[in-house]
């Protein structure tokens, strides 16, 4: 038997079917949504994933529908300085995408399930919600309940993308270590032209230690495109408070003065975790995405990671089930993969936000005069990059082997 069940239609979930059916091997994915969800969340696409997409053939359309943005700014928002501008193109003779994509992840998702619709060896099941998991040395089952109630569906493995409270992940006793910061994200979209009104680019992070900011620009439905605003809360003020008119109009001009009000195309608050998996690999589950792992959204690496995750787990199965391999491949997935969340995405995320909030004036000096430095000297330029774009944790991956998981046992 060779299907693979996938538990999340998320883009996650719909790559991992995408590769696994342009492999050969029969997937048949579910998800609880009646359609593909409009998340406007996560945009920013990596250097070191684009790479993952380019060899699936979505680059080209993720950019026809996005925005190409090579350029990361860095903000004193106090001062209105801009500390420091590191231009992608630095990492051209290192990857084909010298650039961050920033397209929705809908939208990414839309592309993907358009080219699942091709193959007859993939199943797409909107309305069906895996609720329960069993497995022995053979197959593992779900129970999926849908329209037609509850049934039972069989496969060789089963990968839990259902998200960071995903059911597959709680089914295996998988424990999600880590903790929740305090303070909830609110996301403010606008189509209000920061490019023209401020000089900012499509990617700028502004550091301040009373209330730092992300800006950042999506291409929606096309020109003139929206930005999307991030900053952090009161968690002692409610959500009502939080996402009334005027509160929203009075944080966005006490950062960005007008002259009149914002229109607000959408405004959100989310509770933010940095977490890992106790483990990715639960004999024939494997875990993938959020369901694995889940970070703040400073530097756009958690659906980054999560595609990773899926081409990574894609291939090994792959060769496991059609190449004949041994299944330790699926440990070195969870090596490989829990070593990028662990030593990669977590820690970069957590100082990511740690430097935009710094409070200490003399830590903070120290910050953005390191940024200050790096962007001036062209070859450290190139090592952040490598490290903002996700090149760094991508190779170190790869450098692990099934030697280097024989001596962890």
């Amino acid at each position: 038997m060779s299907t693979v069940l996938i538990a999340g239609g998320g883009p996650v979930g719909l790559f991992a079917a995408l590769l696994l059916g342009r492999a050969g091997l029969s997937a048949r994915l579910f998800d609880e949504n009646a359609a593909l969800q409009q998340d406007p969340r996560a945009a920013t696409t990596h250097p070191a994933t684009l790479e993952i997409l380019g060899t699936a053939g979505l680059v080209d359309d993720m950019t026809r529908v996005g925005l190409v943005a090579p350029i990361v700014q860095f903000w004193d928002r106090p001062t209105g300085e801009c500390v420091a501008r590191f231009d992608h193109a630095l990492l051209a003779g290192e990857t084909s995408y010298p650039y961050v994509v920033q397209c929705e992840q809908f939208k990414t998702s839309r592309l993907i399930l358009d080219r699942l619709r091709a193959l007859p060896n993939v199943e797409v099941l909107l309305s069906r919600e895996v609720v329960d998991v069993t497995q022995n040395d053979r197959a593992v089952s779900v129970s999926v309940r849908g329209p037609d109630g509850v049934r039972r569906h069989e496969g060789a493995y089963l990968i839990g993308a259902d998200g960071g409270r995903s059911i597959v992940r709680k089914q295996c006793g998988i424990p999600f270590e880590g903790f929740t910061w305090e303070e909830r994200f609110l996301v403010l979209t606008t189509p209000f032209d920061f490019e023209a009104s401020r000089g900012y680019g499509y990617r700028n992070y502004l550091a301040d230690p009373e209330e730092w900011c992300n800006c950042f620009k999506v291409a929606a439905d096309g020109p003139p495109g929206l930005w999307r605003t991030v900053f952090p809360t009161d968690p002692q003020r409610s959500e009502e408070e939080l996402l009334g008119d005027g509160a929203v109009q009075a944080r966005l001009q006490k950062f960005f003065p007008s002259g009149g009000d914002y229109e607000i195309v959408h405004r959100n608050l989310y509770t933010t975790h940095q977490r890992i998996a106790g483990t990715f690999r639960a004999g024939r589950v494997l875990l993938a995405g959020d369901a694995a792992h889940v970070n703040n959204s400073i530097g756009g690496m958690g659906l980054n990671g999560g595609l990773q995750d899926a081409a990574n787990l894609a291939e090994k199965l792959t060769a496991v089930l059609l190449g004949g391999e041994t299944e330790a491949l699926l440990d070195l997935y969870d090596l490989q993969r829990r070593t990028v969340a662990s030593e990669f995405v977590q820690q970069q995320t957590i100082a990511n936000k740690k430097r935009l909030e710094e409070r200490d004036p003399e830590t903070r000096r120290r910050h953005l005069d390191e940024l200050r430095a790096a962007a001036a000297d062209p070859e450290r330029a190139r090592q952040f990059l490598r490290g903002t774009a996700m090149l760094t944790s991508q190779r170190r991956a790869a450098a692990l082997t099934l030697e280097d998981l024989s001596h962890t046992c």
